[in-house]
């Protein structure tokens, strides 16, 4: 943020102000009523841009000017044609670029940054932006690898820049009601916890589609899209969308929702890195493809087992299991059987099991969380289905921002609920399913020369040290080869 104005003699204008006031005995009348309702000075403004403006980049950035309080200065997209003139139309003043190096280099004085980008990009550009001293806003998931994950969690620290993730129901009220279970023990000791989803809902599991240079739109910038991800001919059918099934570009299921649904487990529990990842996968059949499923991308539906240790909060290991492909966990019989687990129709939800009974809520982001107690001795307690009257997206933008002006290591920046130190750890467990499902289809010819799948075991890990240390082949995919320029 801009420093206040100085006087000659060091003074800013703020002090003089106040000294001033203290020093006479004329009436001060505050700034707001000079400015009218709601008015914000200039020198009080923070200067925001947008990486990525369409789609979700576009509520981001939005909802990070807080209705016009902070000044949004500049809007990088590759494709302004799209959901991102919106975005122009909303800040006409803002300068726009398709290159967010190009804008971090001209506009000297941006303040903070939200990236709302495809997975692949963002630790690029949140690298790019925090070793300017840009605050950032990164989209879930935080990053596109686990090596992004715990560079950039570090980055976070010694730049001192306040960071958030876009995990916007981790900033949900609804939170404290499990808390204050869980805080009071209601369930007792977790040893289980199941996480379950109705994604893809985008095509995932077959051929990769089909490059037709000819046909890309004349706006688009293609190459810049690319970022470190190789350089292949215009291929649709992953602009601006179907990114997400493709492991140069997306993280799957597991990226698109595991930072919401992984989220109270990890909070409440206290979890940090698991020292294990096993997985299998559902199998596709097609003229195309006859196989498990393409090892260029995600699968159809895939069932991750991961374990973790005791914690401080849950003393007693742990194992967190995640089905997505619309796989879902059985119905206790502790939970009435018209009872929908997790969210409406059961396709999405957690399951704390504890002890004493269970808590299951819904996907944790802007729709219903939908909380819910079941105890062996008959209790139950639901929270409401949504929260009437909070503000867009539980102010997850609002206070990242008000954060960013009251600076690193403020009480407001200490009060986030996914700044990198919490959401880098968090990232790492979604991601290290990726890690096992990537692993999954790792081959080699056995003595008799046939082809085996050596990949499909338990991976131990080593979470300070990121590494597999039962399958050296696995490690390939704790990071990522990245194209000249765009490199983390």
């Amino acid at each position: 943020m801009k420093k206040p104005e100085q006087s000659s003699s060091g003074q800013t204008r703020r002090d003089f102000i106040k000294n001033a006031a203290i020093a006479s005995s004329f009436f001060i009348v505050p700034r707001h009523v000079l400015g009218g309702v709601g008015y914000t000075a200039p020198s009080d403004q923070l200067n925001l841009a947008a990486i990525g403006a369409g789609g979700k980049g576009r509520s981001d950035i939005l909802n990070a000017s807080v209705n016009g309080r902070e000044r949004v200065v500049a809007l990088c997209d590759v494709d302004f044609s799209g959901s991102a003139k919106d975005s122009v139309k909303s800040f006409p003043n803002a300068k726009l670029y398709a290159d967010y190096r190009k804008m971090l280099e001209e506009q000297k004085d941006i303040d903070a940054v939200t990236i709302s980008t495809p997975d692949h990009v963002h630790g690029p550009a949140a690298k790019f932006c925090m070793e300017r001293g840009k605050h950032v806003y990164v989209q879930k998931p935080m990053t596109h690898n686990i090596r992004e994950a715990r560079l950039l969690t570090q980055m976070a620290r010694d730049q001192k820049v306040v960071t958030q993730m876009g995990n916007q129901g981790a900033s949900n009220p609804l939170m404290d009601m499990i808390r204050g279970w869980m805080d009071a023990d209601k369930i007792g000791k977790v040893s289980k916890v199941q996480i379950w989803t109705n994604r893809p809902v985008w095509p995932q599991g077959g051929p990769f589609p089909k490059a037709d240079a000819g046909s890309k739109p004349s706006e688009l910038e293609w190459d810049l899209w690319l970022g470190p991800a190789p350089e292949i001919p215009f291929t649709p059918n992953l602009h601006p969308f179907n990114w997400r099934g493709w492991w140069d570009y997306g993280t799957g299921a597991l990226g698109d929702v595991g930072c919401h649904l992984m989220d109270i487990p990890f909070r409440m529990l206290g979890l940090n890195y698991p020292t294990d990842a096993e997985c299998s996968v559902g199998s596709v059949f097609s003229q195309m493809w006859t196989a498990d499923y393409n090892p260029e991308g995600c699968p159809a539906s895939s069932f991750i087992t991961l374990h973790y240790g005791p914690t401080a909060k849950n003393p007693v290991p742990l194992e967190m299991t995640w089905m997505d492909g619309g796989i879902r966990p059985s119905h206790p019989d502790i939970i009435p059987p018209d009872h929908d687990l997790g969210g409406a129709n059961s396709a999405n939800g957690v399951m704390m099991i504890g002890e004493k009974g269970i808590i299951t809520h819904n996907i944790n982001d802007s729709s219903p969380l939908m909380p819910k107690l079941y105890l062996y001795d008959g209790t139950q307690e639901f929270g409401p289905d949504r929260i009437e009257g909070t503000e867009p997206e539980y102010g997850h933008q609002r206070k990242w921002v008000d954060a960013c002006k009251a600076g690193f290591g403020s009480a407001e920046h200490k009060a986030l609920t996914s700044s990198f130190d919490y959401a880098g750890p968090m990232t790492e467990t979604v991601l290290m399913g990726n890690l096992a499902i990537r692993s999954y289809m790792l081959k080699r010819q056995n003595a008799q020369g046939r082809d085996e799948f050596f990949g499909r075991r338990k991976l131990l890990w080593d979470g300070e040290n990121m590494r597999i240390t039962n399958l050296e082949e696995a490690n390939q995919f704790v990071g990522r080869t990245y194209r000249k320029g765009f490199e983390v």
